[in-house]
């Protein structure tokens, strides 16, 4: 007798791994490889957080009503095309279920989030990347690598693990120079770290066009990543798809009534925007002055590059600062590190592992 068999394609998969957490010997680690919120979740969001341990026997609200109402005033949407999920992530998968399968091709550029193929693979879909240039998305290269088979195409903006972006102008580019029947998924998790006028996360395209998803996630500056929260804008037809897929108690009432309150805790966003502005260029300029190369940033982490061979005694030599960073061979970037953006004593120390690393190399 044989055992059963996956679907072609998913023992093609290797296992999405997240950023290291701890250090072997070390209690407390300055954990800077997840890109997490340097100042935690939003006061008004923990306490609604343990306000529902009463109610832990109840299902939470399916469809999210509080949530989406919120979501919609915060940013003035359209609260029926609102979908909410357990992350992003889980959004982004059902996207590629429900449009791509057996036969049909996933595009991202080649420094794109590892989420895009796996859930492409998952599907029997066929992942294709296009180049960057200079690690940033370039439209007339993905736009190159366009099929008759293509269905989706997703492009974070920021980029991670770059952090680079490119502005509004270029993102309606691509969708006008696309089919009509591609959906373009715009991946925009870091977007409120973004303060530049020439930006869009993408509301306006997912509001005007019938092709359009923009995704949106509580992870990063919001500081919940253990809630698992996202949420998505789509065109009416698409958010119905999405409702007629996902599971339907999908978002727990934790996660429900703390993105509620962070939406409403309006200063402690602002502080937390604040303090990415203040020391995210803080460490780009002290990291550069070690002589070391940092691609410009647009979110809450930087990409550092080292000369080959040297991320592992860089790694070493910030554990022993007790920081934790992110490789990202994975990503087809052997000689970087992407270091999230701490509190000031955890960015300090990252300059002194630094500090410590070109010294041993010099």
């Amino acid at each position: 007798m044989t055992a059963p068999l996956p679907r072609p394609g998913i023992l093609d998969i290797k296992p999405y791994q997240g950023g290291r957490s701890k250090l072997d010997g070390v209690a407390h680690v300055a954990k800077l490889s997840s890109n997490e919120g340097a100042l935690g979740a939003s006061p008004r969001a923990k306490a609604a957080y343990q306000a529902i341990a009463a109610e832990l026997h109840r299902y939470p609200d399916g469809g999210c009503e509080a949530l989406r109402a919120a979501l919609a005033k915060r940013f003035g949407l359209d609260a029926s095309r609102v979908v909410c999920g357990a992350g992003s992530d889980e959004l982004i998968g059902l996207l590629v279920h429900a449009y791509a399968g057996p036969g049909d091709e996933v595009l991202y550029p080649e420094y794109g989030f590892a989420m895009y193929p796996l859930y492409a693979r998952a599907n029997g879909a066929t992942p294709v990347t296009a180049p960057e240039t200079d690690l940033t998305v370039d439209v007339d290269a993905i736009l190159s690598k366009v099929t008759d088979k293509t269905r989706i195409v997703f492009v974070a903006n920021p980029s991670n693990p770059t952090g680079t972006m490119i502005p509004a102008s270029e993102i309606e580019r691509l969708r006008k120079g696309l089919r009509p029947d591609i959906i373009l998924a715009i991946d925009s998790a870091y977007s409120e770290f973004v303060t530049r006028n020439d930006y869009s996360p993408g509301t306006e395209l997912a509001e005007s066009t019938d092709n359009t998803v923009m995704f949106r996630t509580f992870s990063k500056i919001f500081g919940m990543g253990a809630l698992r929260l996202g949420w998505c804008y789509a065109p009416a037809a698409i958010a119905d798809v999405f409702n007629r897929i996902r599971s339907p108690f999908n978002v727990s009432a934790a996660a429900q009534a703390a993105g509620v309150a962070a939406l409403e805790d309006t200063a402690f966003f602002e502080l937390c925007l604040a303090h990415n502005q203040m020391w995210r260029p803080w460490l780009a300029e002290n990291i550069e002055a070690l002589g070391l190369k940092v691609t410009p940033s647009f979110a809450n982490f930087l990409l550092v590059h080292f000369p080959a061979g040297d991320v592992p005694k860089a790694e070493a030599a910030l554990a022993r600062q007790a920081v934790i960073v992110r490789q990202v061979a994975s990503y087809g970037l052997p000689n970087a590190l992407r270091i999230s953006v701490g509190t000031e004593d955890e960015n300090r120390r990252v300059i002194a592992g630094l500090t410590e690393y070109k010294e041993g190399a010099a």
